[in-house]
């Protein structure tokens, strides 16, 4: 089975798709990797990312869509395993729409107000990622739509 890894912005649907199509799609939250907890205290895991990185890799072929963090670090160590991967990430124009998103989600306060203050200098960091992976800013309003498109241009559709 060809797989392709994509690393998408949060609320554009990974675990939604996930959910509808559970035997070729795998969701993986990073937050299991990326955190311990010692003595009751969350404390950074200190094979973060290769942890991340390396679980990714045992999964390739399993599933057609393996669905990852967009964070720095995930797609930074992504590329040194010579991992190619599709970035999509929301318009700029969309923050309220994907606040919303959160919000209705039931994501925590701390999740929403973090986005809401980064908002702006993440998407425009994901807009110039310009080597080792395919950047999609998002034409559809969710994730489904540009995974459909995706297929349908490698085998040459339009």
């Amino acid at each position: 089975m060809r797989t392709r890894i994509i690393s998408a912005f949060p609320g554009t649907g990974k675990t939604f798709y996930c959910k509808l199509h559970p035997d070729i799609t795998l969701d993986s939250d990073s937050s299991s990797f990326s955190w311990v907890e010692i003595n009751q205290v969350k404390t950074r895991n200190l094979y973060w990312p290769s942890n991340y990185i390396e679980y990714i890799q045992d999964n390739i072929g399993k599933y057609e869509f393996i669905f990852v963090s967009t964070h720095k670090e995930v797609r930074e160590a992504l590329l040194n395993s010579c991992l190619f991967f599709y970035l999509i990430y929301p318009d700029k124009d969309e923050k309220e729409l994907y606040i919303k998103r959160f919000k209705d989600r039931g994501s925590s306060k701390e999740f929403v107000d973090l986005l809401t203050e980064k908002w702006d200098s993440w998407i425009k960091e994901l807009t110039f990622c310009e080597y080792g992976c395919s950047n999609i800013e998002m034409v559809f309003p969710y994730l489904d739509k540009e995974l459909d498109h995706i297929v349908r241009s490698e085998n040459g559709d339009k």
